[in-house]
C-alpha cells in the first residue's frame, strides 16, 4: 500500500459534520491499507486577528505566531478527535512536535529542514498522523508561521522526507483551471500542468497553489492531485512532464496587486540602472516588469511594477537616493494589472503574441508594458480593464474547448 500526504483546506469546515464527514474520507483511505498523514490549515484566524486589534495595534510579530499558531493546532485537534471516534487510531502534532524546523521571521518563516523520526514512530504503529500546517520552530524552539502558502509548503516538505508516494491537496478552488471562473464563466479545469507553468501562473495571480509549495515539489519531483475536496475524484495533476501537445496556452490570469513605479529623467549611461535596482535589491525589494525607454538631452526614464506592498518602501528609497541616480523625479501608479497567458513555448509561437495582443486591441485597452519568457507573456494595464482583458483573451484562444 501507499504513503499518502493529505492537506485538508479546514475552510471546508463549517461546523462539527464537515470536520466528522472528511475525517471518514480519510478512515477509508486508511482502511485499504494506506498511512496516512494530514496536514490542516488553521481555523478561527480571522476572530483571533480581531481579538488582537481590540488589544494592541502593533503587536510583535513573535507574539502573533504564538497566536496565529493556535488556528491550526485547533483544527489538528478537532480533526483527530473526529478520527477516534470513528474508532481509528490518530495523533495530533505542532509543527515542532512534527519537527518542522525554520528560520526566524516571524510571520513568513522558511523551512529549513524536516525530522520526521517522530512521524515514522507513529506510522509504524498504524497511527494516523495528523499535523498543524503553516508552522514550525526556529533555533530557539520559538513557534513560528509560514505566511501565505506555508500550509501547502508543509505539505509538500513532508511528502519530500517522508518519500511519500503522493501529496494530495484539497481547497476550495480545487484544481487548476483556464482562468479564474470567479471572472470567466465558461472555464475548463485542466488535466494535468508541469511544475514550471505552475510556477508562472502562481506568480502571475492564479490563486491555486503558492509557489513556495510548487518550487519545492519541483525540487523533489514530487507529483501533487489538486481537488476541490474529497469527494472529487478527478483534479489537476502537477508534474514535471505532462502532455504538452493538446493544448499551447495552460491559463489566462491577472494580478491587480502591483504598482508601477518611473524613475524619470535619469542619464543614459552605463550604471544608472545597477545603482537604481541594487538599492532596491539591499531592501529586498522584489522587482518585476522592467521598461527603459531614451526621453530628450540624452537622458532617460525606468519603468518598472513592484508588489503594492512595497510600493511606500521603494518610493522612500528612491526619494532619499535621487541625487545619487541623477533623477528629476519619481511618479507612481496603483490603479494597473497584469494580464498573463501562460503555457509551454508560446513565445516561439508568433501568433499566440498576436492574438493576445489584438484581443486587448478590440477592447480597446492600451498596454503601458509587456515582458516575455518562454512560457509566459505578461501586459501591464488600467487596473479597471483587468477583468475585461482576461475574459477577452479566454476568449480569443477558446482555452474551454480542450479542456474538461
Amino acid at each position: 500500500m501507499s504513503l499518502i500526504v493529505y492537506k485538508i483546506d479546514s475552510g471546508f469546515f463549517e461546523d462539527s459534520r464537515d470536520i466528522i464527514s472528511s475525517a471518514k474520507k480519510i478512515v477509508e483511505a486508511y482502511e485499504l491499507g494506506n498511512s496516512i498523514v494530514v496536514v490542516l490549515s488553521a481555523l478561527g484566524t480571522h476572530e483571533l486577528a480581531k481579538k488582537v486589534s481590540e488589544i494592541n495595534n502593533t503587536p510583535s510579530k513573535r507574539e502573533m505566531d504564538m497566536l496565529l499558531a493556535t488556528g491550526s493546532m485547533t483544527s489538528a485537534a478537532l480533526f483527530t478527535m473526529a478520527i477516534e471516534s470513528l474508532g481509528c487510531h490518530a495523533v495530533s502534532f505542532s509543527g515542532y512536535q512534527a519537527g518542522i524546523m525554520t528560520d526566524s521571521s516571524y510571520g513568513n518563516a522558511r523551512i529549513m529542514g524536516v525530522d520526521v523520526e517522530r512521524i515514522f514512530r507513529e506510522l509504524d504503529k498504524r497511527n494516523i498522523v495528523v499535523v498543524a500546517g503553516g508552522q514550525g520552530s526556529n533555533r530557539f524552539s520559538d513557534i513560528t508561521t509560514l505566511g501565505p502558502g506555508g500550509c501547502d509548503a508543509v505539505a509538500v516538505a513532508l511528502t519530500a522526507v517522508l518519500k511519500a508516494d503522493l501529496c494530495m491537496i484539497y481547497s476550495k478552488g480545487g484544481g487548476v483551471y483556464t482562468a479564474d471562473p470567479k471572472i470567466v464563466d465558461k472555464v475548463g479545469r485542466l488535466e494535468e500542468i508541469s511544475y514550471d507553468e505552475l510556477l508562472e501562473l502562481s506568480s502571475l495571480g492564479a490563486q491555486v497553489l503558492h509557489s513556495r509549495a510548487v518550487e519545492l515539489a519541483k525540487k523533489y519531483n514530487i507529483p501533487i492531485v489538486l481537488r476541490s475536496d474529497l469527494e472529487d475524484e478527478t483534479g489537476t495533476i502537477v508534474r514535471e512532464v505532462g502532455n504538452m501537445e493538446k493544448m499551447l496556452i495552460r491559463g489566462v490570469t491577472r494580478d491587480s496587486e502591483i504598482a508601477r513605479i518611473a524613475v524619470m529623467g535619469v542619464e543614459d549611461k552605463p550604471g544608472v540602472a545597477f545603482r537604481l535596482f541594487s538599492l532596491l535589491a539591499k531592501e529586498d525589494i522584489s522587482v518585476d516588469l522592467i521598461l527603459q525607454s531614451i526621453g530628450t538631452d540624452e537622458l532617460k526614464d525606468i519603468s518598472f511594477t513592484v508588489s503594492k506592498t512595497s510600493l511606500d518602501k521603494t518610493l522612500k528609497v528612491i526619494n532619499s537616493n535621487l541625487a545619487l541616480l541623477g533623477a528629476k523625479e519619481v511618479k507612481c501608479s496603483d490603479e494597473c494589472s497584469k494580464v498573463s497567458v501562460v503555457g509551454a513555448g508560446i513565445v516561439n509561437n508568433p501568433g499566440i503574441v498576436a492574438a493576445m495582443f489584438e484581443a486587448l486591441y478590440d477592447c480597446d485597452i492600451n498596454v503601458h508594458m509587456i515582458a516575455t519568457s518562454e512560457i509566459k507573456i505578461s501586459a501591464l494595464i488600467d487596473q479597471k480593464y483587468a477583468d475585461i482583458a482576461v475574459k477577452a483573451i479566454h476568449e480569443k484562444f477558446k482555452l474551454y474547448e480542450n479542456v474538461r
